[in-house]
């Protein structure tokens, strides 16, 4: 019987999809590399409940946060959301069946800028967790957006040491590859599969190894693109 493909996912990730590998001949070993935990204030909780009265816009680019939000408004709040895609989408158009999604794209670059076109757009509350990363504010502020911030969730990096050799390694954000990196080093021959530009340039910082990012951030499409990799070295 021929070898499976052995792959690492820096985070545990469903069965269906461990069983989509494994009938592709790829066999995925799951351990969290970072944790996340919901964590309003009262403060923030009731400034939250205050703006579910009112018609605003807000931005989702977590599913934690939209998860972390929705227990606290449910589906009443009549907002105007932006929010990446497609994973954070679907948890909106679940939760947030009352609002509208004005825009949505695969990364906070490609948001910033569609907030930005929409010239209504003069005030905008982000709904994030304690590591978000510059950009997206920055970028809506230089453009005259006023942002408010209300962190909902903390990240915390959880690093373990492994010990088996592995022909890939996938990563979902940049704190679960600092974590990573921080008690492990790759060999040559491992891949490097990523969800995303933001953190495949993490990943850069620390390794020079062979990197696939899906252009689309998703798990479905990511492991496809193990697959592929692995079924195109077969074929050589």
């Amino acid at each position: 019987m021929q070898n499976k493909i052995q792959i690492l996912s820096t985070k545990n990730i469903s069965d269906s999809f461990i069983e989509y590998a494994d009938d592709n001949n790829i066999c995925i070993d799951s351990l969290n590399f970072i944790e996340t935990e919901e964590t309003v204030s009262d403060e923030i909780k009731n400034r939250i409940i205050e703006l579910s009265q009112q018609n605003i816009t807000v931005i989702f680019t977590s599913s934690n946060a939209v998860n972390a939000v929705g227990k606290i408004v449910k589906n009443q709040a009549n907002w105007k959301i932006f929010c990446t895609e497609p994973g954070t989408k679907r948890t909106v158009e679940h939760i947030f069946s009352n609002s509208s999604i004005s825009g949505a794209a695969k990364d906070a670059e490609e948001l910033s800028g569609k907030i930005t076109e929409d010239k209504s757009v003069k005030q905008i509350v982000f709904f994030c967790g304690n590591q978000r990363r510059d950009l997206l504010p920055s970028e809506l502020n230089k453009n005259g957006i006023d942002v408010e911030e209300l962190i909902v969730y903390n990240t915390t990096e959880k690093p373990q040491i492994v010990s088996k050799r592995y022909d890939g390694i996938l990563f979902f954000s940049p704190s679960a590859v600092r974590s990573f990196f921080s008690k492990n080093t790759l060999e040559e021959h491992t891949v490097i599969f990523t969800i995303g530009k933001t953190t495949g340039a993490e990943v850069k910082k620390f390794s020079n190894n062979t990197m696939v990012i899906s252009d689309i951030p998703d798990m479905e499409k990511l492991i496809n693109e193990v697959i592929k990799y692995f079924s195109a070295i077969k074929t050589v």
